[in-house]
């Protein structure tokens, strides 16, 4: 059963709602509260701030792992109750009962970007998390300088780390064309010189609202 628009819509606020800012982080499962914010657009609350200081500490090398890692958040569980529920009635309840899993980098740790082959345990194909699939993180590395020659010299290591139809990540190459304009990277005219490298993380909302963070390193 799909679930509609404004269902979505209330489920994201209404855990700002039911959790106050006194509630505790470890109240929650974080990637199943990631999912939960993200749709609302982050609505103000402790949980809420929670989840999305871990959205971004993912993307903060090292390593570089998926901001939002849908799989650990358990859709498909079965829970007593007078009806069946739907993926993010079911979403809604595991988040106010399992406990947290939380990312934290280390700096010993070489910069990997993380791929991922896991996928959510339900069927999320629906157009009610397209906000799912429009995270993008770029992991830009890009210089340039012209050299005594007048020569332009570049280097472009972009990558690009993307969600499939089910949640599933993975990273491809791409390039500083590709980086939103939201970026704080340089775009000088001609061949000036640059030395830059971030993680930019960039999604929209289910009400398609823009979002963006960037780590600069």
């Amino acid at each position: 059963m799909k679930v509609p628009i404004r269902s979505l819509t209330a489920l994201g606020v209404a855990l700002a709602a039911i959790l106050p800012g006194t509630a505790s982080a470890q109240s929650y499962q974080v990637d199943c509260a990631i999912l939960l914010c993200l749709a609302g657009g982050w609505p103000a609350s402790a949980p809420c701030a929670h989840a999305r200081a871990v959205f971004i500490q993912r993307i903060t090398p090292w390593p570089i792992e998926p901001p939002l890692q849908i799989w650990r958040c358990p859709m498909g569980v079965a829970f007593d109750g007078p009806a069946p529920l739907s993926p993010m009635e079911r979403l809604y309840d595991i988040t106010l009962k399992a406990e947290q899993a939380i990312s934290v980098p280390d700096p010993t740790v070489p910069l990997v970007p993380v791929q991922a082959v896991e996928r959510a345990d339900v069927d999320i194909s629906g157009d009610e998390f397209d906000f799912v699939r429009s995270i993008r993180v770029y992991h830009i590395q890009f210089s340039q300088r012209q050299n005594r020659d007048g020569d332009c010299i570049r280097s472009d290591s972009t990558r690009l780390g993307s969600y499939g139809t089910q949640g599933d990540y993975h990273w491809a190459r791409s390039s500083v064309a590709q980086v939103p304009t939201a970026s704080d990277l340089p775009r000088p005219g001609g061949c000036g010189s640059v030395s830059y490298r971030s993680v930019f993380v960039d999604w929209r909302d289910h009400a398609g609202n823009y979002g963006f963070e960037e780590v600069r390193y």
